[in-house]
């Protein structure tokens, strides 16, 4: 079985993210939106999109979205059968989220490794 096929985002906190974000748009010129990050999409050697994006967000100190994580930041890493990759890591006696989630942007599963770091499993929407 495929397990991780590439990284689908990087979300780290910051203690003041609206003037990081501005730090990052200005200097590095990435295109931060509204919502707090950017998308970048996958180009091929020739420049041309290849379906792929890859997310970048950062998120304010205070924010619950990597708990029950401690750690500032988690990875969301690709995978091209949730479902089964969560029944294996399982089986493997891994620290798997209950919670998971289906919406047009994909489905979503999480992990916690060794470590205690958060990792999200992204499977993206047929197309992408």
């Amino acid at each position: 079985m495929q397990r991780v096929t590439g990284i689908g985002g990087i979300f780290f906190k910051a203690k003041d993210a609206p003037a990081l974000r501005a730090w990052y748009k200005r200097h590095l010129a990435i295109d931060v939106q509204a919502w707090g990050g950017a998308a970048f999409t996958w180009t091929g050697p020739d420049g041309k999109p290849t379906g792929g994006t890859t997310i970048w967000s950062v998120a304010p100190e205070e924010s619950g979205q990597f708990a029950p994580s401690d750690a500032s930041f988690m990875v969301n890493y690709r995978v091209p059968d949730l479902h089964a990759l969560v029944t294996a890591l399982k089986a493997e006696g891994c620290n798997v989220l209950e919670k998971t989630d289906d919406s047009e942007y994909g489905k979503f599963a999480w992990v916690i490794d060794p470590e205690g770091n958060k990792v999200e499993l992204w499977e993206p929407p047929v197309g992408q």
